[in-house]
């Protein structure tokens, strides 16, 4: 979307219609995302797993994620850009944390719940799976919805690692599985952060 149809006082109808359908698709995906953030929170916690936990709150972020897309849908460029600095950085913290957490459960020795992570797994799958779809046109867009993108296809990718990670547990009765999967997704939240601040300044630069 280019920068001067955010400043047009008269916007088409091709990009106001464009707009709507964008913001009804980001309040389902803010709604899937919340709910799926309270069942693998619980799940997680229950089934001590780096894995599950740190998927959460991958849910729970990006549910603030679309809520700022939404608040700055149809503003200008540059606030756009700036939102995606924020969830950027968002991500880079997600990344770190998950870090943290999984060095936590490699001192302790907890041996997560292989059935929990499986069935979360793919309940958790299917919802991202549904959300990359509605936003899969969109892909290509500003630095904003390319965000919003990148986010919803790392969840799925995440979804994919924690079933694996499931199956390496259930198979092995040990925890390295989970500790692995947790650090792969961490690793790609903040490659992904990485590549949204560079486009974010691309933008910024511009205005």
């Amino acid at each position: 979307m280019s920068a001067h149809c955010c400043h047009q006082d008269r916007q088409p109808d091709q990009y106001r219609n464009l707009q709507s359908h964008y913001r009804n698709v980001l309040w389902i995906a803010l709604v899937i995302n919340a709910a799926m953030f309270a069942v693998e929170i619980v799940s997680g916690m229950q089934a001590e797993s780096a894995a599950l936990l740190a998927d959460s709150l991958d849910f729970l972020g990006d549910a603030a994620n679309y809520g700022i897309s939404l608040w700055v849908l149809g503003l200008g460029l540059s606030t756009r850009a700036r939102a995606s600095l924020l969830k950027a950085l968002s991500m880079a913290a997600f990344g770190v944390w998950v870090l943290g957490y999984t060095t936590w459960q490699a001192i302790t020795g907890v041996i997560p719940s292989a059935p929990t992570m499986g069935l979360i797994g793919v309940l958790a799958l299917a919802a991202n799976l549904g959300v990359a779809g509605l936003l899969y046109a969109y892909r290509g867009g500003d630095s904003n919805m390319r965000s919003v993108w990148l986010c919803t296809r790392n969840d799925a990718l995440g979804n994919v690692a924690v079933m694996l990670a499931a199956l390496g547990v259930l198979g092995t009765s040990a925890a390295w599985p989970d500790m692995i999967v947790a650090s792969l997704m961490a690793g790609l939240a903040l490659s992904s952060a990485w590549q949204v601040i560079r486009h974010t300044r691309d933008e910024l630069a511009t205005v």
